[in-house]
Formats: structure tokens, C-alpha cells, sequence
């Protein structure tokens, strides 16, 4: 009774009692992302607590935040950026970008945030290293991850888990183990390659707005996932699930819509600044003197997927692909990864039609690229893909290899297609196959790119499946 009677007496003079006595908190941690040698971009999102709430969503608080950044643990020289209402219609997120950084330096950063621009509290510290750039010669460490579903995760069976179920009720308190095992190999960078949520789960079957944003609270809140990214800057790529529903494209009328998906996904992770609707989402850095990385989009210029297959069908679009021709032939860097959301090579299932692997799908354009890597004799090029939930090391008829990092938790892996059968998209065994997972597991792929290029296809508990390791000239070196 009392403190419904202070409430009375707080509104009685124009006051909200919530502006006075509610508690903010970043309940979905702190992040870096899309670093490069001089730039990066810092977020966090007010919360009205760091559990989620009855309905199962974790919902945000307004507010106000900056970041402040050092060279120094201790911010002895911090600097800060600007103060950034946060505001229910970008989902109370704060999404800053630093500029004229030093390239490959260690920099700190965290948050300052409180419901007025007077007072303001420091959150937790995290860190990054911006890219070395083109003149350096050291080795990077790197991650690829893809698929990781909540739903299978946190209900097996009910939610039709491909793979076997495997979570503890300790791994359903605390997120992914494999955040456990990747940040244990101490990555400079993550790269997590699409269908980071999945709106169209039997559980989820998230349309609107609301529902769609707590497919990012929910999953985005888990302590293993929050102690990752606070020191792992990102990159980002969104594929069917993250965007819209199973395979789709642009051309149905279901919901959520295409726009919507789009816009969604530049909302909730750091890629662009946040009222930015216009810069693509496929871009490439040069992370070090032997390695450059190309992000390609595979849903915002497609073609319908039932569309013949032929010269007019593109999943990249005419814009992209030229972009993608001409950036690859302008670079001299010895390792050239396309980090893809979905494969080029497999083989993939026969009944798709969604990706460049698949008969009727994209296959045109594919094989046109290859022919164009080959005409332009582009050396040390392969792709690295995510979508298909089984990990494989692939080598395209041209010579050109692919690796599939698969699904990053056990629940959403499977067995995949390998090249010669009848269910799927090499029916003739043109593609060679290295590797192929043995049994369903989840997993992701770890990359160190310095005079030679060693990828490695680990377990999500860390257990190395599958090593591959190539010198300059291409050779596979023995392990």
C-alpha cells in the first residue's frame, strides 16, 4: 500500500515513478563490430532487467548511453562519443561509431548509460583490435560460425531438433557451448554468417514486429554469448532464416515481409549505422598483407527462386556480382575468402532450389563465375559457407574449394550430402569431397591466414574433426 500511495503522490506532481525508481540494465551485453584498421562500431541495448520476463522476452528501457574508448585498461586518456537516446523505435539500441583509429592496435571500450544525460553509470569493459591492414605481415586467427537455433537448443524434440539433443540444463542457463570453445582459441575476429536466429521455428513462428525482435532478445542475452562478444569484434551476414522464413526470397507476399527482414537485421546487429538504409550489405576488408575477406548478401538482389535458371537469373544481383568480379581482381592478397551464407559448391540437397549448388536454383551464375575465376586465372580463391548443417570440405570441378562451417549447436546438425548420390546436387561425382562430417554434430571453423592458410573444423565442445593446411602456391601441406 505504501508504494502505490508514493506512486499516487509522485503523479500527483507530473512525475513517472518508473523515471525515478526503474533500474536500467544491458541485458544483452555489449558488442563491436564490422572493425576494420581506422573504424568500428560499438552497441549495447537498454533493458528493464537481465532476465527474461514472463513471456519470455526481455524488454527494453529508455534511456540515454555513449561509450567511452582507450588505448589504456584503465581509461587514463578516454575519449567519448556522442550521447544516444535510447528510443523504443530502433528497439532501445545504442549503436556508436569511432573513426581515426590506429590500425592494429588494442583499444577498450564500455558503456555509460542512465534514464537522464546527467547521470550516467559505466558498464562493463570490453575490447577489440582493429585490422593490421595490408602492409603486415603477421598471422590473423579467425571464426566462422553459422545456424544457431534457439528453439532446438532450448526444447530438443518439441522444436524438431535435426541433430542430437545435447544441451544441459547448465548450457540452457548460460547459451552455446560452442562460445565456450571459441573463445578459448582467443580469435581476433567472429564471423557469424547467417541464420543467426530463426523467425520460422515451430515455437517461434515469429511475424510481426514484436515477435520477430524477441527472437534476438531471447538468444542474445545468454552469458556465454555476452563474455564472447564483449571481446571479439563481428561481422555479420543474414540468410533465409534471419530474414524472412525457410528459402525465401522476395517475391511472395507472407509475412514478415522483405522490407521488413532487411531492415530488421540492420536494427539488431552492428554492420551500419543505425539510421543507414542505403549502404550495402556486402562488402571486403583486407585484414593482413596474405588475406582478404569478401561478405557477399544472398536475399536482398535475388532473383525469384522459381524463376528458370539462365543468364537473368542472379542471387547476387548484377550490381554485386560486378562489384564482386572487379574487387577480386584487384586485389593481390594470397588468400581471397568469399564468406558466403550459402553454398556454391556442396553438393546440397536435390530438392532445393535456393543456392547456387542446387539444380534449378542459381546454378548458372555459379558456373559463370567459375569460369570467370579460371579465365582471370584468380589464384588462392575459395569460398567458406554456412546454411547447410553438416560441416564438409568440397572442391569444385574448376579446382576451387569450399568449406562449410555447419550448424553451430548440436540440435540443428545433421548428416550431409555427399557427392554421387541420387538425393542430392552432384549426382555425377564432379565434386571432389575431402571431408564430409562423419555423424551430426555442431560446430564452426577456425582460420589462422599468415604465409600458409590452416583451417581447422572443430565440435561445438572444441574437438578438432578435420585440419586442412595450404602454402602459397596452393599445395596442401601434410599435417
Amino acid at each position: 500500500m505504501k508504494i502505490l500511495q508514493i506512486a499516487c503522490v509522485l503523479l500527483g506532481l507530473g512525475l513517472s515513478p518508473s523515471s525515478l525508481t526503474a533500474e536500467i540494465h544491458l541485458g544483452q551485453g555489449i558488442f563491436s563490430g564490422e572493425v576494420t584498421e581506422n573504424s568500428v562500431f560499438l552497441q549495447t541495448r537498454l533493458t528493464v532487467s537481465s532476465t527474461l520476463d514472463e513471456s519470455g522476452d526481455l524488454a527494453g528501457s529508455p534511456g540515454w548511453a555513449c561509450f567511452e574508448w582507450s588505448t589504456s585498461s584503465t581509461f587514463s586518456d578516454a575519449q567519448r562519443t556522442e550521447l544516444v537516446e535510447a528510443v523504443a523505435d530502433h528497439d532501445f539500441i545504442v549503436r556508436c561509431a569511432l573513426q581515426q583509429l590506429q590500425p592494429a592496435t588494442r583499444y577498450y571500450f564500455r558503456p555509460l548509460f542512465g534514464e537522464n544525460a546527467e547521470q550516467l553509470t559505466a558498464g562493463p569493459t570490453g575490447s577489440f583490435q582493429t585490422l593490421r591492414g595490408g602492409s603486415s605481415t603477421e598471422p590473423v586467427q579467425f571464426i566462422v560460425g553459422s545456424c544457431m537455433n534457439y528453439n532446438k537448443f532450448m526444447h530438443g524434440e518439441l522444436a524438431k531438433a535435426s541433430g542430437p539433443v545435447t544441451a544441459t540444463e547448465e548450457d540452457k542457463e548460460l547459451g552455446f557451448p560452442a562460445f565456450v570453445s571459441m573463445q578459448r582459441l582467443q580469435p581476433e575476429f567472429c564471423v557469424l554468417t547467417g541464420d543467426i536466429v530463426y523467425y520460422d521455428n515451430k515455437i517461434s513462428n515469429a511475424k510481426t514486429l514484436p515477435e520477430l525482435r524477441k527472437c534476438w532478445h531471447e538468444q542474445f542475452r545468454f552469458p556465454r554469448m555476452i563474455d564472447f562478444f564483449r571481446d571479439v569484434p563481428t561481422y555479420w551476414s543474414k540468410d533465409d532464416h534471419d530474414f524472412r522464413f525457410n528459402d525465401s526470397d522476395n517475391a511472395s507476399s507472407r509475412e514478415p515481409k522483405p522490407e521488413t527482414g532487411i531492415e530488421l537485421f540492420r536494427e539488431q546487429l552492428p554492420i551500419v549505422a543505425m539510421e543507414d538504409r542505403d549502404t550495402p550489405t556486402y562488402r571486403t576488408y583486407r585484414v593482413n598483407s596474405q588475406l582478404q575477406l569478401w561478405f557477399t548478401e544472398g536475399r536482398d538482389y535475388r532473383s525469384p527462386n522459381k524463376m528458370k535458371d539462365g543468364p537473368e537469373k542472379s542471387l547476387w544481383g548484377t550490381e554485386q556480382r560486378e562489384w564482386l568480379k572487379r574487387t577480386l581482381a584487384a586485389s593481390d592478397a594470397t588468400w581471397k575468402i568469399l564468406i558466403s551464407p550459402t553454398p556454391m559448391v556442396g553438393p546440397d540437397d536435390a530438392y532445393k532450389k535456393d543456392n547456387h549448388a542446387n539444380l534449378g536454383g542459381f546454378r548458372h551464375e555459379a558456373d559463370a563465375f567459375y569460369s570467370w575465376l579460371k579465365e582471370q586465372d584468380i589464384q588462392n580463391f575459395m569460398t567458406v559457407c554456412g546454411d547447410r548443417h553438416w560441416q564438409y570440405h568440397s572442391i569444385h570441378p574448376s579446382g576451387y574449394e569450399e568449406f562449410a562451417c555447419g550448424a553451430l549447436n548440436d540440435e540443428n546438425s545433421r548428416l550431409g550430402v555427399p557427392p554421387g548420390s541420387k538425393r542430392g546436387t552432384d549426382p555425377d561425382s564432379l565434386v571432389r569431397q575431402p571431408y564430409l562430417a562423419p555423424h551430426a554434430y555442431g560446430g564452426f571453423l577456425s582460420f589462422t591466414a599468415g604465409d600458409v592458410l590452416k583451417i581447422q573444423f572443430h565440435t561445438s565442445r572444441g574437438d578438432v574433426m578435420y585440419s586442412v593446411t595450404h602454402d602459397a602456391s596452393g599445395q596442401t601441406l601434410p599435417q
